[in-house]
């Protein structure tokens, strides 16, 4: 058995599931859990991934306008590999490398045998339904069930700890910096299980674009910073662009010293066995609880921005 996965929760699907061994390529995105780093990458992005979020927001809506690929496929290197499965997703185009950008090389892999495994997760039971695909594809089945167990249970344990907190915070969640966006998909889920009241964003609904405004209306008991793709360093170097808006100094969250950075490259936007964990961790940051700091410092940090 070789896999090759395109999707860095792909691959975290498929080490879950024991497979660790079978993968054979990954993308520039894959880089969890840490041994995976040492396979051929088969993919790298069309865009300077390193600057701004305003910078790559651009360069992607460029690419996008003149119908050009997100993403480049090193076509040879896939087909050289000769994968049994390949793991790739249809949920978004800009979020990951599509069947879009493998048009050139997704016939040559059906005629060879390659079975194309396509996720694509809104909601929480998107993802179990994803992992379900993934250990099919893998002739894993039992493996998946088994996983599935482990992965339910653990918020099931959590969601019933969260029920009985005596306050559930509103949230609103900042899943991308310039322009300003907050998270839907299966965030508003992960918010509810962890003890909190979601706020912009809609469960099983794409992560919509927000101004400023509905943020401040919209007043969050807590505001939680995590762009997709940027850990807590990276996303340190823009998140004044937010405190300079109008009207920062008077959200509850800023005066109650409740905005968190938080590592959205490893947690929340990656629809995997490591949503678990993303629980946690905001459960923690709500409530001090049940991690009891497993995660701050380097999943997530407080803010310090002062009772203005």
């Amino acid at each position: 058995m070789r896999v090759v996965s395109l999707l860095a929760s792909g691959t975290e699907i498929v080490c879950a599931l024991g497979f660790r061994d079978a993968l054979a390529g990954r993308s520039h995105e894959c880089d969890y859990p840490p041994e995976v780093l040492d396979l051929p990458q088969v993919s790298s992005p069309g865009f300077a991934v390193s600057g701004s979020s305003a910078s790559v927001d651009l360069a992607v809506k460029d690419l996008l306008r003149k119908a050009l690929s997100i993403y480049e496929v090193d076509e040879d290197l896939l087909r050289d590999l000769a994968p049994d499965v390949l793991v790739t997703q249809t949920q978004c185009k800009v979020c990951a490398v599509s069947p879009d950008d493998l048009a050139r090389s997704i016939q040559d892999l059906s005629k060879a045998g390659t079975e194309l495994v396509a996720l694509e997760p809104h909601r929480l039971e998107d993802i179990w339904d994803d992992i379900r695909k993934v250990a099919r594809a893998l002739g894993a089945e039992a493996a998946g069930e088994s996983l599935l167990e482990s992965l339910q249970g653990r918020l099931d344990r959590l969601r019933e700890w969260a029920e009985g907190r005596p306050s559930r915070p509103s949230v609103v969640t900042v899943e991308w910096i310039d322009p300003l966006m907050t998270a839907g998909n299966w965030m508003p889920q992960i918010i509810e299980i962890a003890g909190g009241r979601s706020l912009l964003g809609e469960t099983g609904k794409h992560s919509p674009w927000i101004s400023w405004e509905d943020v401040v209306f919209a007043d969050p008991e807590v505001l939680l910073i995590s762009p997709c793709g940027f850990d807590v360093k990276r996303t340190l170097e823009e998140v004044d662009l937010l405190s300079q808006h109008d009207r920062w100094a008077s959200l509850r969250a800023v005066q109650d010293n409740r905005v968190y950075v938080a590592d959205g490259n490893a947690y929340f936007h990656r629809p995997g066995p490591r949503i678990v964990e993303s629980a946690e961790l905001l459960a923690e940051i709500l409530h001090g609880e049940p991690g009891e700091g497993r995660y701050e410092g380097s999943g997530w940090i407080r803010l310090e921005v002062g009772g203005a």
